[in-house]
């Protein structure tokens, strides 16, 4: 790793692609079934496909929702438009998802092929539980529609949309005002019923004060993103299980932070597994705006590429997105050394200057993969954070030590 021309991006990226082949990714991925089914509709959309990029939000051809779809409405958090300014408007991206109510693919092969692939026996009592969760990777898309959402608070009618070719929506709305760390609730009529995720809460995040990012997998959460075995059944079989230690010292940097802290928690999965999430951070972790990746729907063996391809690139633009909404909030972030935390973590520190004032990373010593002692290294944390100040930034295995550093980082900012 020695030279001058070291690059933390270029070399995340390659120790990536070297777990994938020692751990056999891509067959793994090969031999799990796809379920997208060419259809005229989609040959016909595919077609548009260009046109709707372009267009985006101004998209002329949305569609509303029939209670022929189903609706998912992300949680998100609301900022000020211009934080220099007290008098300035509040803005939200709300971003949403819309899916064809019926499974069109063959959940019987899915459920077999992702069962296959773990080992488990036909008469598994695990496939139950297997075909529960894998529906959302069946479910036909919507492209091109759009959703008429409620604001309880006000009673404001946003109206969110049209979806692209993801059957996601990204709209960044101007919201009524509300004092900062509010939740106001918002719903919409249409698209409800089994599965569906028809109520979302807004977070007023004021322009200042603490702020949390927060990586999921294999920081908070037992994914095992370095063994395709290991996702899949961590995935759709295992109870989701929290890393040892860490929702008690999260409960304790929540006790220790102010009240109005923002927290976001930000994991390289798809979006269809943000019900399976936002349960597990319920159930476990302090509320929080979670992100998730708006590709690889349709398909499992997306899941894996998600989680284990390009994600520095992908952490790096989303928290480019939060430190533009709030850029004077000041940052800690958390991650773990199995993917490209350190080197995400370390490119945001020294290309925004002042914006995260402490970065810990998790030393994933118990997670049985190829290529482990690579990535935990001491020499790739201090190439991840070169030229930034040794006490801002630590490694740690005992999440128990993190409070203190927390407390001394507060006290120097």
């Amino acid at each position: 790793m020695g030279g001058n021309g070291f690059n933390p991006s270029s070399f995340a990226g390659a120790m990536q692609l070297r777990t994938r082949k020692e751990n056999k990714f891509d067959e793994v991925e090969s031999s799990l079934p796809d379920p997208r089914v060419p259809r005229l509709e989609a040959t016909h959309l595919l077609n548009l496909s260009g046109l709707l990029n372009r267009l985006g939000n101004l998209n002329p051809f949305g569609k509303g929702v029939t209670s022929e779809d189903l609706v998912w409405l992300l949680d998100n958090t609301a900022f000020k438009s211009s934080p220099r300014g007290a008098s300035s408007p509040w803005q939200a991206e709300f971003v949403a998802a819309v899916f064809e109510r019926e499974a069109k693919g063959r959940v019987a092969d899915m459920v077999a092929g992702v069962a296959r692939a773990m080992g488990l026996a036909d008469d598994a009592e695990e496939r139950k539980t297997v075909e529960e969760r894998v529906m959302p990777f069946l479910w036909d898309i919507r492209p091109a529609r759009t959703i008429t959402a409620v604001q309880a608070q006000h009673g404001t009618q946003l109206r969110l949309g049209p979806t692209n070719l993801n059957g996601l929506s990204s709209n960044v709305l101007r919201v009524p005002s509300s004092s900062k760390g509010s939740l106001v609730k918002t719903s919409t009529r249409l698209g409800g019923g089994e599965g569906a995720i028809v109520d979302m809460q807004t977070y007023y995040a004021g322009p200042d004060g603490w702020g949390i990012i927060s990586d999921v997998d294999d920081t908070i959460k037992v994914t095992m993103t370095s063994d395709p075995i290991g996702i899949l059944r961590e995935t759709f079989v295992n109870s989701p299980r929290p890393i040892s230690g860490m929702p008690a010292f999260y409960a304790e940097m929540k006790s220790l932070l102010p009240q109005d802290t923002a927290w976001f928690y930000l994991s390289a999965s798809p979006y269809n597994l943000y019900p399976f999430l936002k349960q597990f951070r319920k159930q476990h972790y302090p509320p929080g705006t979670l992100i998730l990746r708006d590709s690889s729907w349709k398909t499992v063996a997306g899941l894996l590429s998600a989680l284990t391809l390009n994600t520095e690139e992908y952490k790096v633009d989303r928290m480019r997105k939060i430190n533009s909404w709030l850029p004077r909030r000041k940052m800690i972030v958390i991650g773990d050394s199995t993917q490209s935390d350190p080197e995400a973590y370390g490119e945001i520190y020294r290309t925004i200057p002042g914006w995260i004032k402490m970065i810990l990373i998790r030393k994933a010593t118990d997670v049985a993969e190829s290529g482990i002692d690579e990535k935990n290294e001491p020499e790739r944390f201090q190439r991840a954070f070169k030229d930034i100040p040794r006490d801002a930034w630590h490694v740690f295995e005992d999440p128990g030590e993190c409070a203190q550093i927390i407390k001394d980082a507060m006290q120097r900012n």
